[in-house]
């Protein structure tokens, strides 16, 4: 088998992955609008074969997505991504956000300010849109020019970016209440 894939529970519903020898190929979040989670990552990863049980390197990156979206502090930094094909500039994004901790955000202009250009935050977007690791390449992590909480290509959008950066512990200013609830 070149690439495996298994669907697995969390606390905001069914998510999978797939992987190859080198590591992770892709992640699945929760669908929202319905349907079959097995046929829709079926079509994402149309070469991905399901295997249950997982390799044990891929077991601890499922157990470490579930303890996160749990609300526990992980970063996931010990999960192997097979990140062959992913071009310079995305590979240099993803790195900047798999350095962002549980509980903290960035900005795409500061992701871009770190690859010396605040001219890439539109590039910065688009990298993390086109994210094929979500949760372990934490992209929800990332909001827009003052805290607003811009997208997120994931299924649900920006409500489940919300929901994570809650889980987490880390909400946008936006969802706060009014006057910070005095």
């Amino acid at each position: 088998m070149t690439e495996g894939f298994c669907l697995f529970e969390t606390a905001i519903g069914v998510c999978g992955v797939s992987w190859s020898a080198r590591g992770l190929t892709g992640v699945m979040l929760p669908l929202v609008e319905g349907g079959d989670p097995r046929a829709h990552f079926s079509r994402i990863r149309p070469q991905a074969v399901e295997a249950d049980p997982p390799p044990p390197p891929v077991a601890a990156a499922i157990e470490g997505v579930q303890a996160l979206l749990r609300g526990d502090k992980r970063d996931l930094l010990e999960v192997a991504l097979d990140d062959g094909h992913i071009a310079e500039l995305p590979a240099r994004v993803y790195a900047i956000a798999r350095a962002i901790p549980p509980g903290r955000t960035l900005t795409y202009g500061d992701i871009a300010r770190q690859l010396g250009d605040v001219a890439l935050s539109r590039a910065v977007g688009q990298a993390l849109g086109a994210n094929p690791w979500p949760i372990v390449v934490p992209c929800h992590r990332i909001l827009a020019a003052g805290g607003r909480k811009g997208g997120f290509s994931a299924p649900g959008g920006a409500d489940t970016k919300l929901r994570m950066l809650e889980i987490e512990g880390a909400l946008a200013p936006d969802t706060l209440p009014l006057f910070g609830g005095l």
